[in-house]
């Protein structure tokens, strides 16, 4: 077993909620075990549709534990084709419904991909409406790898082409209280006005950046680039810096972009890298 001074522990899968009573058995164990530690669980919510089985999961009687469950959509076709299961969205949605009613903890995911981004705002009114009772929305880079990886021309979209629509989503959300987080976002990608939700990842290895990061006073703050696909992240951050030019905002360093992803110094001026 783990120290019992470990701070945080992570349960994922496949789907953990497929042990059925096995997993409320481990989540028992870890109370007992780790009474101080904060349990984050990721699960896609549909076995929570079991008002028995949501139950039980509520008598484990856990307060630091948390269930993240994935939202693609504010409707079932959108929800489903992204997950590639039929009724999904119903039971889902079901399941966090039960969860709600026991008073459990809850954090609802939303991975920002090509299917997901252009309802974003739409999702995040479902949300406040329907779901206001979860502790927090996650807002959610698409990592590159694994699937995504190998279907890269499938799900990949640019932050910077959704950055207006996720600010509107995130504003939306904490307009009706819902705490709000972005995560696998640069700063440089996100409107000003939300980038105090933008968090950095624990994981070390999420947190990587370009050659044109370096000058950045704000890198320390930022998630890094590790969501953007090589040259696509020379995209999105040549798009950037060239609108800010024309925008009269100098940066404190232009950069040449090169197809490849590469960098060069070309000139310096004098100004915030805000």
């Amino acid at each position: 077993m783990l120290p019992a001074s470990t701070s945080q522990l992570g349960l994922t899968g496949g789907e953990p909620t497929l042990y059925g009573d096995g997993l409320l058995e481990l989540l028992a164990l870890i109370r007992s075990r780790l009474p101080d530690t904060a349990v984050h669980m990721l699960s896609n919510g549909r076995r929570f549709a079991d008002a028995a089985f949501a139950e039980r999961y509520a008598a484990v009687g856990n307060p630091r534990l948390m269930v993240g469950i994935p939202l693609f959509g504010p409707e079932p076709g959108r929800h489903d084709f992204v997950v590639q299961a039929d009724g999904a969205f119903d039971e889902t949605v079901t399941g966090i419904l039960r969860l709600g009613e026991r008073g459990q903890r809850i954090e609802i995911r939303v991975v920002l991909q090509k299917h997901t981004a252009p309802a974003i705002i739409e999702i995040a009114e479902f949300v406040a409406r329907n779901l206001p009772f979860v502790e927090k929305v996650a807002l959610m880079g698409l990592e590159v790898t694994g699937l995504a990886q190998a279907n890269l021309d499938d799900v990949w979209v640019d932050p910077y082409d959704y950055r207006a629509e996720l600010a509107e989503a995130a504003l939306l959300l904490r307009h009706a209280r819902v705490r709000t987080q972005i995560y696998n976002h640069p700063l440089c990608v996100l409107e000003r006005q939300v980038r105090p939700l933008a968090v950095r990842s624990i994981s070390d290895w999420k947190n990587e950046y370009l050659p044109a990061c370096e000058p950045c006073g704000l890198r320390s703050e930022c998630g890094g680039s590790s969501s953007l696909p090589g040259t696509a992240a020379a995209s999105t951050l040549s798009r950037w810096l060239r609108s800010r030019i024309e925008a009269s905002q100098p940066t404190r360093t232009c950069w040449s972009i090169g197809t490849t992803g590469s960098y060069s110094r070309s000139c310096n001026h004098a100004g915030s890298t805000r």
